[in-house]
């Protein structure tokens, strides 16, 4: 993968997202944290400076060594990025009056700008700083204004280098994207060759080169990441790919055989391993979420384990590792703190001592899903919501108990039933039901009951980062919640959860 852009991260909340729009131009770029990005560039075509949380007046100020970047690349520099470059280079930046955040219109822009081409006047565009620039760094000229920041944007004569006090990387910057399109393609020159077929191509070379004639082992769960990669890997060694799927007895209802019969058809040579009954074992009496996650990637481990020691010879392990999870891996704040375990993240103990391979550790979900259809994976498969890895465990708040487990699958087989005959399942990024540690009173013919309550949940993303719950319509939260209560044994009572994440999760453990 070749032109690519360098990022480099300064700690922005912003960063994944400036990665994701340069992505959708159809070129390749990388995020490095400032303080530690590759010696050698000869491979990068531009660079991208990113915003911060920090002040470039603060002593943790952070500082980027760009010996090997200015005036040798092109460079666009964002927000932080754009202020460092003016207090260190001859400019000033001082303490704004108040805290320019949310929307600003562009009140002026330089006369045949290439930067601004396609973009008017007016055109809106997101702040989030608290210092501003006062005066421009030396050989600065000023290329655009809002009405309360003169220096929105500058560049410096002499220099491809560009740089702007807003994000063009986020919505509400209306031709955000079209600026960077201009700086990356237009004034920097970089190819936009990024394409899904590009990336199965030099992929499944790179990893028939890398693995050669090695047995690859590879934990299949049904969902889109390791499902592209098996079809990836699948191309690229054939029979040496050995895919296991194993039912923890915590997926939806009758999952395990439906997916076993989805991957008949695609060629790959796939073994159930059904150990249900070994993980509810494992999880009887233990209510706390934490420690249900690290019981289940155990006992995973252990299975899979037990497995890959029937095959001989194994050499390699693979992953569906995707980028943002190496992004957070490195980031320059280091890992964040620990809002939940992932049992597929973390490493390898040290008894499996089998090499890790990752053919989608740079790639965005979207981009998974697009690298899927070029392969040819069934749309309805690419299309699969989201599932955790600990299944329904972290549905069922409280402990888990086989009688839970079951009351889960039939409400969450009615909710997804219900979504895809209302032709609303693909209009929802995530969906699931959660089993609550309550019981509530209820009135059925003429009895009083006291049975279990269970919240729907449903939510739009792009990647999960954040979510909005769906404004799902009256009448199928009616029918939905009159079939539930009438259809499974044990609930009285539905609820929906209409919070958002931040600052709610999507999953409630």
């Amino acid at each position: 993968m070749q032109h690519n852009v360098l990022i480099l991260d300064f700690g922005s909340q912003y960063t994944q997202l400036i990665a994701r729009r340069v992505r959708e131009l159809n070129i390749f770029c990388e995020i490095f944290p400032y303080n530690h990005f590759p010696s050698d560039l000869s491979s990068y075509k531009a660079v991208i400076l990113g915003g911060s949380p920090f002040s470039v007046r603060g002593e943790d100020a952070p500082h980027p060594d760009l010996s090997q970047i200015r005036g040798k690349l092109p460079m666009l520099a964002v927000c932080y990025g754009a202020q460092y470059l003016a207090h260190f280079s001859g400019g000033e930046v001082a303490a704004s009056n108040t805290r320019e955040y949310g929307r600003a219109n562009l009140s002026y822009i330089k006369e045949d700008e290439v930067f601004f081409e396609g973009v008017d006047l007016n055109s809106q565009v997101w702040m989030s700083h608290s210092d501003s620039i006062k005066a421009l760094p030396t050989n600065g000229v000023k290329l655009a204004s809002t009405h309360d920041v003169e220096f929105a944007a500058y560049k410096i004569d002499g220099e491809t280098t560009y740089a702007i006090q807003y994000h063009p990387e986020v919505f509400h910057s209306t031709d955000g994207s079209k600026m960077l399109e201009n700086f990356l393609v237009k004034i920097a020159e970089v190819p936009q060759n990024f394409t899904p077929n590009a990336f199965v191509e030099e992929m499944v070379a790179e990893l028939k080169e890398k693995l050669q004639d090695d047995k690859v082992v590879l934990g299949l769960s049904g969902g889109v990441d390791s499902t592209v990669a098996a079809v990836l890997l699948h191309q690229a060694i054939g029979k040496n790919l050995y895919c296991i799927f194993v039912n923890n007895g915590l997926l939806r209802k009758n999952e395990f055989q439906n997916v076993l019969d989805q991957y008949k058809g695609m060629g790959l040579n796939v073994k159930g391993v059904d150990s249900g009954d070994r993980f509810l074992s494992e999880l009887a009496g233990v209510s706390d979420p934490e420690t249900k996650r690290k019981i289940i990637g155990r006992v995973f481990i252990e299975v899979f384990d037990d497995e890959s020691h029937l095959i001989e010879d194994v050499k390699w392990l693979a992953q569906g590792t995707i980028y943002p999870d190496v992004i957070e891996s490195v980031s320059v704040k280091g890992p964040s703190a620990t809002i939940k375990s992932h049992h597929n993240v973390g490493g390898l103990p040290d008894y499996m001592k089998l090499k890790i391979v990752e053919p989608l550790r740079m790639l965005f979900k979207d981009e998974v899903r697009r690298v899927g259809a070029s392969l040819g994976i069934d749309p309805e498969l690419l299309g699969r919501h989201p599932f955790p890895g600990p299944g329904l465990s972290i549905r069922i708040l409280g402990d888990i108990t086989p009688e839970k487990v079951q009351i889960l699958q039939d409400v969450d087989k009615v909710f997804i039933d219900g979504l895809k005959s209302w032709g609303l399942y693909d209009k929802v990024w995530q969906a699931g039901a959660i089993l609550l540690p309550v019981n509530s009173v209820g009135v059925m013919g003429d009895e009083r009951t006291y049975e279990k309550v269970v919240a729907l949940r449903a939510v739009e993303s792009t990647d999960g980062m954040t979510a909005d719950w769906v404004h799902l319509p009256y009448d199928f939260l009616m029918k939905v919640s009159n079939d539930i209560i009438n259809k499974v044994k044990g609930v009285n009572r539905v609820v929906y959860d209409i919070s958002s994440k931040p600052p709610a999760t999507i999953e409630w453990e």
